[in-house]
């Protein structure tokens, strides 16, 4: 089983999950008896945000983040959330934008998809649309998205290239990349970096920070800043790397402050391309 079979059962599982009114943790079920993953999932949400969505949808978040409060959506416009999930975002996005505004949510996983549209219904918002599909190749056409959010997916992608490159095809000259996704800071040995990525869970191709500016850049985005969000240390994951049998306090050096949730936001240019006025006699065409 590829990677992105192996993404799409894990998220199934948990649509199914919050579908029957079960909580997820670590991008997926969270562990009996376990608060490992608190550093990363938990109070993303405010409380207004919360009380106004669907709880079926909250239960389904499997984010690292809050793109929607970050990425200063305005009236009108239309937004793309890549990986969508059960809708969380999307609807946050939908009144944001407001009854002129659309915002869409894209998945590749039908469980995921069913879920979203459940809680569309139940939301009573209109503006919303799902779309199934794979973030490396989205179904809409060029130019036609003002901002991209997304909330700990990118990193789930074997060919983030690829994906970046997609964004800014979709984005209209001006528009605006805004998502969450976790990084990494500096080098460490690979296997104490696996062993932390198995505790975050859903981050296994986290992008070192440096890396993803790089990656920005080249698929010709400008303006790149990543703003760490949450910093996780080495006591977040103390239970969880014990448990792998690793000396935490021997390799604290190497992974405490090294992984973050970020907001990385980048912007497509503005090309200046204006029109050409049609002659309107001998006087301007001469």
């Amino acid at each position: 089983m590829n990677i992105t079979e192996v993404v799409k059962e894990k998220y199934g599982q948990a649509a199914l999950r919050a579908a029957s009114g079960a909580a997820n943790g670590c991008c997926g079920a969270a562990p009996a008896g376990l608060n490992t993953c608190d550093p990363i999932t938990s109070n993303l949400y405010d409380a207004a945000q919360t009380g106004a969505i669907p709880e079926a949808a909250i239960l389904a978040s499997l984010g690292c983040g809050n793109p929607t409060a970050l990425a200063e959506l305005k009236p009108g416009e239309t937004v793309l959330d890549l990986g969508s999930g059960g809708g969380i975002d999307v609807i946050l996005s939908a009144k944001r934008v407001g009854p002129t505004g659309k915002a869409y949510g894209l998945d590749m996983t039908d469980e995921m998809l069913a879920l979203a549209e459940s809680n569309k219904a139940a939301s009573g918002i209109t503006n919303v649309e799902f779309l199934k599909g794979e973030i490396e190749n989205i179904p809409l056409p060029d130019n036609s998205v003002d901002v991209i959010i997304s909330n700990c997916v990118i990193n789930l992608s074997v060919n983030k290239d690829r994906v970046l490159k997609e964004a800014f095809r979709v984005l209209k000259p001006g528009g605006r990349f805004a998502v969450s996704d976790v990084v990494t800071r500096g080098e460490m040995l690979p296997e104490i970096r696996r062993n932390v990525l198995l505790w975050v869970g859903c981050v296994a191709g986290a992008l070192e920070e440096n890396e993803f500016r790089a990656k920005l850049s080249a698929s010709g985005f400008q303006n790149v800043e990543i703003e760490p969000t949450r910093i996780y240390r080495i006591d977040d994951a103390r239970e969880f790397l014990s448990g792998q049998g690793l000396d935490v306090d021997a390799i604290a050096p190497q992974v405490d402050g090294k992984f973050m949730a970020a907001f990385v936001r980048a912007t497509k240019p503005a090309f200046a391309t204006l029109p050409i006025a049609p002659c309107c006699g001998p006087t301007c065409c001469a």
